[in-house]
């Protein structure tokens, strides 16, 4: 099954030639070897590109395992070049080369020489790699995908069951080709055990992994929570009965971002305009690693949402922060009150901006007037939005807030609604 990326094929053509190392990054097993082995290879053949100036190598194939000598894949690529024409060199997971920033620096300067790689881990974004590329490293984040690139496969009905099967089964593209749950549940599993945790066991030496595990299945369990280390820490004391210092969380809290399983959300205050540190939102990449993490025990719908739309907004390339208001009033005795509301997102993009609260459904006039208090309290001009599940219409309502369907948020990529 051929499931369209035309958002980072595009991203890919727009970038040839100028003069950058193209660098794909993402999870693993979302897509990035399929786009650039497959889709931009074959965009390359279609524009006239001669097969024998496309150089791949897969570093993750055992095959190719004397290519993770950074020695001999530069050997390797020289004695592909036989002539001055542009050679486009394509290689798959570069993280498990030694030394490979100065494999990657031989080829700045080398005026034929096009280069993309992809990487499962933020390693290759760090600062001194960054300092190494001489701000010549361009980067192309993949993601699981979309709802509408899982709408493309055309295995649902109707708009509203591939949602319902998206939301338990989330977007890892090889999820697409089983037929049945226990198909799916099976491979997510075993992708999150045999792929992402021992990977980061190798990466960091973990040789006892029960409390990295333990901490997986509390931020699991407290998508759309806020949360900070110290409180990451009591819970360990108070749920799992042991002791685990906040600065462990920290480091595994980090490793996993490293390795783009999870993402951060940092709290921002709205009317102070400043950043608060902690505590702050965790969000999982794919909410089908996150169900098959807790054997789909949690399937809490709101929480499901807010996860979805998070990663939406982030495919459509913004920032994201969540966000607080703070109202201050009176009480009936005349003291002065203080109140802290939610705003669910922040989003930032350019000069661009919008406020949006999430909400699965809002049933009562009283569930509407607490989904759309924080969003009153702001003052700014910028675009103040609920998204709503099931099959609430979208309109705007008598205080210029849009409220917005699920589904036509997520089918909505050009931005039309926002």
């Amino acid at each position: 099954m051929i499931i369209p990326r035309d958002k980072y094929l595009h991203e890919l053509r727009s970038v040839m030639h100028n003069g950058m190392i193209k660098i794909i990054t993402g999870v693993r097993r979302c897509g990035k070897s399929y786009l650039l082995f497959e889709l931009f290879r074959q965009s390359l053949l279609e524009n006239g590109v001669d097969e024998e100036h496309i150089i791949q190598v897969d570093l993750e194939d055992r095959r190719s395992k004397q290519f993770r000598n950074p020695d001999a894949l530069l050997d390797h690529i020289d004695s592909c070049m036989k002539d001055d024409g542009m050679y486009y060199i394509l290689l798959d997971e570069i993280q498990m080369v030694s030394e490979f920033e100065d494999v990657l620096n031989s080829y700045l300067k080398v005026k034929n020489a096009d280069v993309y790689v992809t990487g499962s881990n933020s390693r290759l974004l760090s600062s001194d790699v960054i300092t190494e590329f001489r701000g010549r490293g361009y980067e192309i984040r993949v993601h699981p995908l979309s709802f509408s690139e899982f709408l493309k496969a055309g295995t649902h009905e109707s708009d509203l069951s591939a949602l319902q099967d998206y939301m338990i089964y989330g977007g890892m593209p090889q999820t697409v080709s089983f037929l049945n749950k226990e198909e799916k549940e099976k491979y997510l599993k075993s992708l999150f055990e045999g792929t992402y945790i021992r990977d980061i066991k190798e990466r960091y030496g973990i040789r006892n992994d029960d409390d990295l595990s333990e901490l997986i299945d509390i931020i699991a369990s407290n998508i759309g929570c806020l949360t900070n280390p110290t409180n990451l820490e009591n819970t360990f004391k108070s749920v799992k009965g042991h002791s685990i210092s906040d600065t462990t969380i920290q480091s595994y809290l980090g490793m996993l971002q490293d390795a783009f399983m999870v993402e951060r959300a940092i709290r921002y205050d709205i009317k102070g305009k400043r950043y608060i540190n902690t505590p702050s939102k965790y969000y999982f990449e794919d909410i089908g690693l996150r169900n098959a993490r807790l054997n789909y025990r949690q399937i809490d719908g709101g929480h499901l949402m807010e996860n979805i739309i998070y990663n939406e907004l982030r495919i459509r390339g913004y920032s994201v922060d969540v966000g607080q208001v703070e109202i201050q009033g009176k009480n009936e005795d005349g003291k002065k009150t203080r109140k802290l509301l939610e705003v669910d997102f922040i989003c930032n993009r350019g000069n661009k901006r919008m406020y949006i609260q999430s909400a699965l459904d809002m049933p009562t006039q009283e569930k509407i007037n607490q989904e759309i208090n924080s969003l009153r309290h702001i003052k700014d001009a910028f675009p103040k939005i609920v998204i709503v599940g099931g099959l609430t219409p979208s309109y705007v309502n008598e205080d210029g807030i849009s409220i917005i369907n699920v589904i036509d948020f997520l089918k909505d990529t050009d931005g039309t609604l926002l």
